[in-house]
């Protein structure tokens, strides 16, 4: 008579010999970046509510700019760790890990995968609204275009009604230009003869010479110089030193604006730099949070 003999073990499936075991469980990754984005949201909009609750324009208590910006970046930085530490903790603890090196990498890549998601939905928001905003001065700018076509082309019907002759207008329009163009002609040559305006839009179109220097500017000087004296009714002498006063004034300022422009762009390069030192600690601080819940999670499974 045969004998069964049950030893409590389930047979070996040969079609399992030797098979690696998948250590990444990409739903369990999926689930925990869906989590860590949905805290987030949430917790960015709690945030958002809190500072508008804050705002009183009518009593004048409504906190200064750098307050607002020194905490909403303690909220910021404090939700990017709940959020990044839940999904990190989802992830691990759904892929079913044991291993704290394989948790901690599920938590990882949570967080990697978060923040490529954050960047691509910013940078894809900011390209929208740009495109928009092109759009719509393309838009303007058609609509515009079609507005002159078609007043042009209804000019003549519009002065038929009137009972005005279509060749009075034109040859008031090529009065009007005529006009424009003797006052916007070039001055006379001699300082003597240009009116006050004329002498102010001369030396003003020598302006750009006298900064360059060189032979130019030494020409653009003697010209201004000329200007001043026949204007002034003073001679060259005195003419040449109230324009080397000027000069003088001209290069003070131009320095001085110099300095301002490389003062503020230090000031910059400065804040950027500093605002990128802060990012990046404020995203380390986020890895080790997903990898912290994530290795919780493995903690929980081996106890």
């Amino acid at each position: 008579m045969a004998t069964n003999l049950n030893t409590g073990y389930r047979p070996v499936d040969p079609a399992y010999v030797d098979k690696t075991p998948t250590r990444i469980s990409w739903g369990a990754i999926f689930a925990g970046v869906v989590i860590a984005v949905a805290v987030q949201l949430v917790l960015g909009i709690l945030g958002a509510g809190i500072g508008l609750s804050m705002v009183d324009p009518v009593d004048g208590t409504t906190p200064g700019a750098a307050g607002f910006g020194i905490g909403a970046g303690l909220f910021w930085l404090i939700t990017t760790v709940v959020a990044l530490g839940a999904g990190g903790y989802a992830a691990a603890r759904v892929s079913g890990v044991t291993e704290r090196f394989d948790a901690l990498v599920h938590g990882l890549v949570v967080w990697g995968v978060t923040l490529i998601l954050t960047l691509y939905l910013l940078t894809s928001a900011v390209g929208g609204i740009i495109g928009g905003a092109f759009r719509t001065v393309g838009a303007v700018a058609g609509t515009a275009g079609s507005a002159v076509g078609t007043v042009a082309s209804a000019a003549p019907a519009a002065a038929a009604v009137a009972g005005v002759d279509a060749n009075d207008v034109k040859d008031a329009a090529q009065d009007v230009r005529s006009e424009a163009a003797a006052y916007l002609s070039d001055a006379p040559n001699d300082p003597a003869q240009m009116t006050p305006e004329q002498a102010q839009a001369e030396i003003a179109r020598q302006l750009p010479a006298l900064a360059r220097g060189g032979a130019d500017g030494q020409r653009g000087e003697s010209r201004i110089v000329d200007i001043v004296a026949a204007q002034r009714k003073i001679s060259r002498p005195e003419a040449q030193a109230q324009v080397t006063r000027a000069k003088q004034q001209f290069v003070q300022t131009k320095n001085e604006a110099v300095a301002t422009a490389k003062s503020a762009t230090d000031k910059a390069a400065g804040a950027a730099a500093g605002t990128s030192f802060v990012l990046v600690l404020a995203l380390l601080i986020g890895a080790a949070a997903a990898g912290f819940g994530a290795t919780t999670a493995a903690r929980r499974k081996l106890r």
